[in-house]
């Protein structure tokens, strides 16, 4: 028998005070019990980072967990090109009325031609499946859930170890398995080349495996051409299917060709890919969520019944994507003088980057420091992994109040020209 329901005394008082009747407050408590079997999830790892840092007292205080570009002085950067593409949409006076559920067709095709190439022969054909997406997860998201209902011969995901964090949880949430394969050398700070290939060469032929297309998170690490090329020969072995994730084209290099040299190498090669976009990192547009998901289909009829199914998809997850930030990467890439200026507001940002990098290596050597940095300057974009240890990144939070995760990875974004050399100091003391 079930034990009799009891209000305590003191939360009758509580209660009646606000003018509650008793059979209300039996209703309240039971409806709040309900919830009794939800369990504290744990923190997230880059926003406890960022709690920490706002905490701490020290003036000298850095935190290099935030995946956001910063400028030298620290501070947000909003691109002269953003700002003139929003004051373009201002003066337009346009409404606010709904986007067609995969966006509107004008953007879909000015980011499919950044990412294949001005003139590329899948866009000329209309073999691209391009919906809008909510920044690079929303569009990684689309695409996992597209897979799992429609690609066949697998139903598992393969992705570099390691892989940015929300990777995994996207790809479960989808129904699909994760598994993975070498691509990170600690020894070396560098790709480890023949652990991908040998691992790539052992995956269950047509199974899906993930690809970082440049600036690779968390680690800065990327493949260099020539070897992009054995990727692909294996890849196209094994009849796997290529899905690349895309957040930073311009922002890893500087060049947006040169960034998206992968993804078209694999088209090139004869490839069947799937592509999600994300507008955050290049166009600083972390708040707008524009992105984009695109499948490369064999032909016209194939890509309408693929975008009807992505539609299909989309309706019930959130209807329609948001229009602001799609109207400013659409205004920014149709405009040939807006995106001349986009341009070289991506190369700023990049350029800065690799310049830290170099001087974080300059001052170590200042330091006096004898150990091999160069993996520092080999990386690329904005994630770089130190080579650091669990041990010595407590000592560098505890003992000079700089922020970053357990790994050792940095973001070079929140390191300036006023920190350098603080920094240098700090990681000298805890490595030397």
């Amino acid at each position: 028998m079930a034990a009799p329901f009891v209000v305590s005394a003191a939360r009758r008082m509580i209660l009646a005070s606000s003018g509650m009747k008793f059979n209300q407050m039996v209703t309240v408590t039971q409806i709040r019990s309900k919830w009794d079997n939800v369990e504290m999830g744990p923190p997230d790892a880059i926003l406890g980072v960022t709690e920490a840092y706002k905490k701490d007292a020290n003036p000298k205080k850095i935190n290099l967990g935030v995946g956001a570009y910063r400028d030298d002085n620290g501070k947000p950067f909003v691109l002269p090109s953003v700002k003139q593409a929003e004051k373009i949409l201002f003066d337009a006076h346009l409404d606010h009325e709904y986007a067609p559920i995969g966006g509107t067709p004008e953007y879909c095709k000015a980011v499919a031609e950044l990412a294949f190439g001005d003139g590329n022969n899948v866009v000329k054909n209309g073999l691209n499946a391009t919906v809008q997406g909510i920044s690079g997860t929303g569009s990684l998201r689309i695409g996992l859930a597209f897979l799992s209902k429609w690609y066949q011969p697998s139903k598992v995901v393969y992705i570099p170890s390691p892989s940015w964090g929300n990777h995994t949880p996207l790809i479960k949430h989808s129904g699909l398995e994760v598994k993975q394969y070498r691509y990170y050398d600690p020894k070396t700070c560098g790709f480890d080349f023949k652990g991908a290939l040998a691992d790539i060469g052992n995956i269950p032929d047509s199974s899906i495996i993930l690809l970082h297309a440049c600036a690779h998170n968390p680690t800065g690490v990327d493949p260099k051409p020539e070897e992009w090329k054995e990727l692909s020969a294996v890849i196209k072995k094994k009849n796997l299917f290529p899905y690349f994730d895309m957040a930073y084209q311009g922002f890893a290099s500087g060049d947006v060709d040169k960034d998206a040299f992968a993804v078209r190498l694999f088209l090139t090669e004869g490839h069947t890919i799937a592509l999600a976009q994300s507008f955050a990192k290049n166009m600083g547009l972390y708040g707008e969520r524009a992105g984009a998901f695109t499948v490369v289909c064999s032909s016209e009829e194939e890509t309408k019944r693929v975008m009807s199914q992505l539609k299909i998809l989309i309706r019930p997850m959130y209807s329609n994507p948001p229009v602001h930030g799609a109207r400013i990467v659409h205004t920014i890439l149709s405009r040939p003088d807006l995106k001349k200026i986009w341009l070289g507001d991506v190369k700023l940002m990049a350029d800065r980057i690799i310049t830290m990098r170099t001087k974080i290596v300059e001052n170590l050597k200042k330091e006096g420091s004898s150990l091999n940095w160069q993996h520092i300057t080999d990386q690329i974009g904005m994630f770089c992994f130190t080579g650091l240890k669990p041990d010595q990144v407590e000592r560098l939070t505890k003992e000079f109040s700089i922020f970053l995760t357990k790994d050792g990875r940095i973001s070079v974004a929140g390191v300036t020209s006023g920190n350098v050399g603080y920094l240098a100091n700090a990681i000298h003391q805890v490595t030397k």
